[in-house]
């Protein structure tokens, strides 16, 4: 059965099996692991994950792909397929919860659902992602590089890289134009930094030619008085701008501004 990617989904389906060691690698699968993956596509990496975890929580936002779905895989009693979008799905509705969300991500949703499950999924402990490479870089990119943006710091608030390699486009079909990764990474404590910081982190990266005092002000958070002695009572000059702090700095810096 063939089946046509939807762009408007940014499908683009895992094919080649070869990757999938690479997958089982990264993400540290264990036979007591219960699964969360958005995206299942033509159930490739959904087979190679029912073999080898205690259950599967596959989500799909495109129902056109149950019947391919549902022949790929036969009816394994450990892969439960629900049909719906997965950015704002509850986590915590999944029974039993996830720890691991294991994905090759749509790539029109991949941040969104990397920060919520990271903010909002308290179960999930690992993640191992296919995402676009230069969401891969993103993640982690360390501060007043070009790739540090607000995605950067709430990741690091709440995560810690363990694995990333590089995937060619032969692996997909349709090829993507752009070139993919994997990246892995752990949960570090919990969200409460990342929640406590992401009004001031997106506020910030909002304008990334202002100063930061000045975005904080736009974003009706502070005004800019407000936000440069906030910055100044962290040891930061008034001119600071986003990407020159480091993660921490702007859960410090949303204290101060309360």
């Amino acid at each position: 059965m063939t089946v046509a990617a939807k762009k408007a989904y940014g499908q683009h389906f895992l094919v080649d099996r070869n990757i999938l060691r690479v997958v089982g690698r990264l993400a540290d699968l264990t036979a007591e692991d219960v699964v969360l993956e958005v995206g299942p596509g033509l159930g490739v990496l959904t087979g190679y994950l029912a073999d080898r975890v205690r259950l599967v929580h596959a989500v799909e936002v495109d129902r056109s792909l149950e019947p391919g779905l549902r022949d790929a895989l036969g009816e394994p009693a450990n892969v439960r397929l629900r049909f719906e979008d997965a950015v704002g799905l509850d986590v915590s509705t999944l029974d039993p919860e996830p720890n691991k969300l294991v994905s090759n991500l749509p790539y029109n949703v991949a941040t969104p659902i990397v920060v919520e499950t990271l903010e909002h999924a308290a179960s999930l402990q690992r993640w191992c992602v296919m995402v676009q490479r230069e969401v891969a870089d993103r993640l982690f990119a360390p501060p007043r590089k070009k790739a540090y943006g607000a995605v950067s710091v709430l990741v690091q608030l709440a995560a810690e890289r363990v694995g990333h390699h590089q995937v060619p486009r032969t692996v997909f079909r349709p090829r993507p134009r752009v070139e993919s990764a994997l990246v892995a990474f752990v949960r570090r404590g919990d969200s409460s930094m990342l929640t406590e910081a992401r009004p001031v982190v997106e506020a910030a990266f909002a304008h990334r030619r202002k100063t930061l005092a000045n975005s904080v002000a736009l974003a009706g958070l502070a005004s800019r008085d407000e936000a440069e002695a906030a910055l100044a009572a962290l040891g930061l000059p008034p001119g600071a701008r986003a990407e020159e702090l480091v993660p921490e700095q702007f859960v410090e810096l949303a204290g101060a501004l309360r």
